[in-house]
């Protein structure tokens, strides 16, 4: 997750500069004043990973500061599997397993990610949640006939026993999760 965090400019007024009763200056003289700094706008600075808790945690961190999440320990990150640990982490699970097939350009598959976040949280100890990157293990998803992404399929005992495509709503997937627990 990628944050901006925005520059504050402060100028500090000067004995050249006209005070706020004054008549307006005209703009040719504004743009050769030398009584003012250069500026050209705010700069904004991405910060990744900075990830926001609560409205007065906020307002009470130090400037500049990365502010951490509270819960942090209780967060479930779904794992990314390759075609190298398919076999092991996917087919000779003992447990059912929720693999979302995706890519890093498909707008639907980054609407999804919060939904199985959510679903690997719930099922922890009951379901695992895995990611396959397409463009990264095309191999696996050409053998599974993925043709388009988002792709959910859940796996049960080494079979795949369910599929759903496209950026469904929650509760489709849950459905289809609590037919094989």
């Amino acid at each position: 997750m990628a944050t901006l965090q925005l520059q504050s400019l402060t100028l500090t007024r000067s004995s050249t500069l006209p005070s706020l009763t004054s008549p307006p200056i005209p703009v040719t003289a504004r743009l050769n004043s030398a009584a003012l700094p250069r500026y050209s706008g705010l700069r904004l600075r991405a910060t990744v990973g900075t990830v926001f808790s609560t409205r007065a945690a906020s307002r009470t961190a130090p400037r500049g500061g990365r502010i951490a999440c509270e819960a942090q320990d209780t967060a479930i990150e779904v794992t990314s599997i390759t075609d190298a640990n398919w076999q092991s982490l996917v087919l000779e699970s003992e447990t059912p397993v929720l693999v979302e097939f995706w890519a890093p350009w498909c707008g639907p598959c980054r609407m999804i990610h919060p939904i199985i976040d959510e679903l690997a949280k719930e099922y922890v100890g009951k379901l695992k949640c895995y990611k396959l990157n397409t463009d990264e293990s095309p191999s696996t998803a050409s053998r599974y006939g993925i043709r388009s992404i988002p792709t959910v399929i859940i796996f049960k005992n080494g079979e795949k026993k369910d599929t759903v495509i496209g950026a469904v709503p929650k509760t489709t997937l849950t459905s289809s999760i609590e037919k094989f627990l």
